[in-house]
């Protein structure tokens, strides 16, 4: 629902449509105006971001219409469609009225500095169940404008539709020297993506740790076999058995558990990432509400890398032991014997 990206000019200057046209995963490109307004109603009052889009263009919005229609956006009506988290807090139903602020096209009044109002009709609501809901609203795209307080000449911006919105970055950069202004999701929606990447960096700093308190658990489990089985490492050892053979059979008594722990837990997190949604319906749970399930999206790369680091991390682990092992002297380890 958020636009991947919005190209916008000068005052004078209108965007190379035949430009952004031949980027290279640009779908299509639609004119849109947007600013970030209030909207308050008889019981409440709200903010969001006020879209302005052509009611004849295609709009991702439509496919998730409760009531009402985009074509009712008629231009000079100065009608508007909001969602329904947004029209739940304002207590709204289609037909009422609501007066809009836009605060970055204010002027000078005799009480002092005014920002630029108007009244609109709710005319549709959308619902797209996820947080859009109370934030997003949708105006014919020459009333925006005109609250906007925009001469007519003024160019629209355009929105661009990609197939991947991560390659929006390189597209900014291919159009640097076209006095392009770019503004995309990352922007909208940066907080969010930043609290995700620190969410994603902590979780794996905790999967880490845990993965290196299990390598420690090897080791001091290693140590104690040792301190154990000191008189029997020395009996192999005085009928010639080699140290390398100590450490080799040491090594493989620790590394099997790490082995095994990280193959057996490996196919256990696939399968209970792959059933994680039923077993939530078995418990009547719903972490999302609205009955939305996770998304579960199983990377075969990164599995295959952190079960052979494991695998890697526990056959580190048995080194120390295994050496300690190899150095035990027959003649201590069996003098009172």
């Amino acid at each position: 629902m958020l636009p991947h990206a919005i190209v916008s000019g000068d005052s004078s200057t209108t965007p190379d449509t035949k430009f952004l046209k031949s980027l290279s995963g640009v779908q299509r490109i639609t004119e849109i105006r947007t600013a970030d307004a209030l909207i308050q109603s008889a019981q409440n009052l709200s903010a969001g971001l006020l879209q302005g889009i052509n009611p004849n263009d295609a709009d991702p919005i439509a496919k998730h219409m409760l009531t009402g229609r985009l074509s009712y956006l008629e231009r000079g009506k100065y009608r508007l469609i909001i969602g329904r988290q947004m029209a739940r807090q304002l207590d709204v139903i289609v037909g009422d009225k609501v007066r809009v602020f836009v605060s970055s096209a204010s002027s000078y009044s005799p009480v002092g500095r005014m920002p630029s109002q108007r009244k609109f009709t709710v005319v549709g609501v959308f619902d797209t169940q996820t947080d859009v809901d109370g934030q997003l609203m949708y105006a014919n795209i020459d009333d925006v404008a005109k609250l906007m307080r925009k001469k007519p000449s003024t160019p629209a911006d355009i929105r661009l539709y990609v197939d991947d919105p991560f390659s929006v970055p390189q597209m900014e950069r291919m159009a640097t020297g076209f006095g392009h202004q770019w503004s995309d999701w990352r922007k909208l929606k940066g907080e969010l993506f930043q609290a995700v990447k620190m969410e994603k960096n902590m979780m794996g700093l905790m999967l880490s740790l845990i993965i290196v308190v299990a390598a420690f658990n090897i080791i001091s489990a290693l140590i104690m076999v040792v301190m154990e089985k000191q008189s029997e490492v020395a009996i192999l050892k005085t009928q010639g058995m080699q140290s390398k053979s100590i450490v080799a059979t040491f090594m493989v008594q620790g590394a099997s558990s790490g082995i095994a722990g990280a193959i057996l837990g490996g196919a256990l997190g696939i399968l209970l990432a792959n059933n994680v949604n039923n077993i939530l319906d078995a418990f009547q749970l719903s972490l999302l509400g609205n009955g939305i399930d996770l998304p579960v999206v199983i990377d075969t790369t990164q599995v295959v890398i952190i079960i052979f680091s494991a695998i890697g991390l526990s056959l580190l682990a048995t080194v120390f032991p295994s050496i300690t092992a190899a150095s035990v002297r027959p003649a201590e380890a069996l003098r009172y014997e």
